[in-house]
């Protein structure tokens, strides 16, 4: 870390972030068998094949064009285990309503969660509550844990990825982010994108009978491009980002008049997969077939050849995007 004091840029998924994480939480807490690039890890129960997550949601306004903190924090807990290849089972929930939230709200947004739980196949099974003093949270945060079971089939790791290898992603990339911006009302900016919030399990329940499948992520904070600088930290191996990742016309137009760019942008319902490219078509073809996967689009390539992250333009040309630093939407989950 650069500064002694915690900034906005620690919880945007890019190099603040994983520096903190790693050179504080890992430092203290881990051992051999941690790895903290994981959306969510193994423990053994008596020889149990479970797998358990746990994250926090700080999204503000609580309620946007799509969804809510409260369905997304469902939405967020589930698909962390399902990309890391298991089936979501239980929940736990932390609630910090701060003094002064609207009852009404406080209900609708349980309300929402609720459902979410319901439609994902979940069960809240334990919590807590906390209530802050007026002016020390953001109305309400709320924190999860998620227990399932992993699948049978590959273990997709990021370790597994090989030059050569084929990126896909489920959909449109940065609805999430410009939908949640646009909610602020800060730019003075009107328009009718819908977040991407939802679960993914189908999507990645569809690849995990492929022997070709690497690797899983949901692209959220930093989006897909943070990925991809993760994917090179990771394996040595450069990410060829390709023009075909599917952008929303609305959603491209609000990242020029912003200066955004859509690739950093936070999604909350897609999934960012790698295989070996004989089984991309399959691959594709089997998300095309389910509602959440109709935009399914190759996204790039793993090449040996390079060392960082290329985005291939429209008009041929090619451009860097390097790890995030700044933060360019806070809170956004």
């Amino acid at each position: 870390m650069e500064d002694d004091r915690i900034s906005l840029a620690h919880g945007n998924g890019g190099r603040f972030m994983r520096e903190l994480i790693e050179e504080i939480f890992a430092r203290h807490l881990s051992d051999s068998n941690l790895d903290v690039q994981a959306d969510a890890a193994p423990i053994d129960l008596n020889g149990g094949d479970v797998m358990i997550t746990t994250d926090g949601f700080t999204v503000q306004p609580l309620e946007f064009p799509g969804g809510d903190i409260g369905s997304l924090a469902v939405h967020g807990t589930t698909n962390d285990l399902a990309v890391a290849g298991a089936r979501p089972l239980y929940l736990t929930l932390n609630a910090f309503i701060e003094e002064g939230l609207e009852i009404e709200i406080l209900d609708r947004i349980v309300a929402s969660l609720a459902t979410a739980a319901r439609e994902a196949g979940v069960q809240v099974k334990a919590g807590d509550t906390k209530v802050l003093r007026r002016g020390e949270g953001g109305g309400l945060y709320l924190a999860t844990t998620g227990v399932g079971v992993r699948l049978p089939g590959v273990h997709p790791s990021i370790h597994r990825i090989q030059d050569g290898d084929v990126a896909i992603v489920s959909g449109t990339v940065g609805d999430h982010g410009t939908a949640v911006m646009l909610a602020r009302e800060d730019f003075g900016l009107r328009g009718d994108v819908v977040s991407d919030a939802g679960p993914v399990m189908a999507l990645t329940e569809a690849l995990m009978g492929f022997d070709g499948l690497r690797f899983m992520r949901d692209p959220t904070r930093g989006g897909i491009a943070s990925i991809a600088n993760e994917i090179v930290r990771a394996t040595g191996l450069g990410v060829r980002l390709e023009a075909t990742i599917p952008v929303k016309d609305p959603v491209q137009s609000v990242c020029e008049m912003l200066g955004y760019d859509p690739y950093y942008l936070a999604c909350e319902g897609r999934v960012f997969a790698v295989l070996a490219p004989e089984y991309v078509d399959e691959a594709l073809a089997a998300w095309r077939a389910l509602p959440g996967g109709r935009d399914a689009a190759r996204a790039g390539r793993i090449s040996a050849t390079d060392e960082r992250v290329i985005l291939e333009t429209p008009l041929g040309g090619e451009r860097f995007l390097e790890e995030l630093e700044d933060d360019p939407l806070p809170r956004i989950c």
